[in-house]
């Protein structure tokens, strides 16, 4: 199957009540255990690229081994750019295949941000991409990603309207509560999504597909496991998924996931070498962390997303 947009994936999410997983890649394992998972689940899936990952693995090397594994598993898949900071680099991967772009101007004032996004809007749908914008700031640190507490701000519900007509954004991704990297509260502060303001969104913006950034769980199981191997992360926790689930049945139709990847393959990984240090077979340990990070993925399909059997 060739690659696709997220145009049909989230008109059927947003009537359907559950949301797409949108995956952050950097590798072949990862991208292959999100994939499997997704095939066993029968469930569409969004496969996202970083600045960091396009970086580290090279634009063609991902592109190369996302088609591979579209073709191997015949699952609706698009491939995503993720907060794609300038129209240059939306550019180079709507040329490069991409199906789907962010273009991050949430940084810029509102006027900014609308003509930076429009620009790429533009040029994205005259060769048939689908666009993201975002309006709001997350906190947290996610590979070029760096934002305070002190700058963090909640969508404006009353900017959405305005924005999505002069933009011609397809989807837009809004700052409730979430934040970007594996640690986002202190154990005894109590995370709360503001449903309150996706509401009044979803009032202002009936059946457009609303996208979550910053939404992992940080499973303490993978935590504690990545400690007892020799790792030293500090207690935190993430999003509770009944909370994300809550979402999703809402005008939530995309779902960004990262850290829990990394946090459940690396313990993983780590579990495997430590338990048998003889072993220098890249096959052997990258194994296991790839079995890992698909069980997480089955599972956020199936309990969180919602997505299940819906292809």
């Amino acid at each position: 199957m060739p690659l696709v947009t997220t145009k049909e994936m989230f008109e059927k999410a947003y009537k359907g009540g559950y949301a797409i997983g949108a995956f952050n890649v950097n590798n072949m394992e990862i991208i292959q255990g999100i994939t499997e998972a997704a095939k066993e689940e029968k469930s569409p899936v969004i496969l996202q690229v970083s600045a960091g990952a396009r970086k580290y693995a090279k634009h063609v090397y991902l592109l190369k081994l996302v088609e591979a594994a579209a073709i191997d598993t015949d699952v609706p898949m698009a491939l995503h750019l993720d907060h794609g900071e300038s129209f240059e680099i939306c550019k180079d991967c709507i040329d490069g295949g991409f199906t789907s772009v962010m273009i991050d101007g949430s940084k810029h004032s509102f006027e900014e941000n609308i003509e930076l996004t429009r620009k790429v809007v533009e040029y994205a749908h005259a060769r048939g991409v689908v666009v993201e914008g975002e309006l709001g700031k997350l906190a947290g640190i996610e590979d070029a990603v760096n934002v305070s507490d002190a700058d963090a701000q909640f969508t404006n519900p009353a900017e959405v309207e305005e924005f999505v007509t002069r933009t011609g954004v397809d989807s837009l991704a809004i700052a409730i509560g979430t934040s970007h990297g594996a640690f986002k509260f202190k154990p005894g502060q109590k995370p709360q999504l503001r449903f309150d303001i996706l509401e009044e969104i979803q009032k202002r913006l009936p059946n457009f597909p609303i996208v979550l950034h910053g939404a992992s769980s940080v499973p303490q199981e993978f935590v504690k496991m990545v400690n007892q191997y020799g790792g030293k992360m500090p207690d935190a926790i993430g999003i509770p998924e009944e909370m994300l689930r809550e979402a999703a049945k809402m005008a939530v139709c995309k779902i960004n996931i990262d850290s829990d990847l990394r946090l459940g393959m690396t313990a993983s990984v780590r579990k495997h070498l430590i338990e048998n240090p003889d072993h220098f077979d890249p096959r052997q340990y990258l194994a296991d962390g790839r079995t890992a990070l698909r069980e997480m993925v089955r599972h956020k399909i199936r309990d969180v997303l919602g997505s299940s059997n819906t292809i």
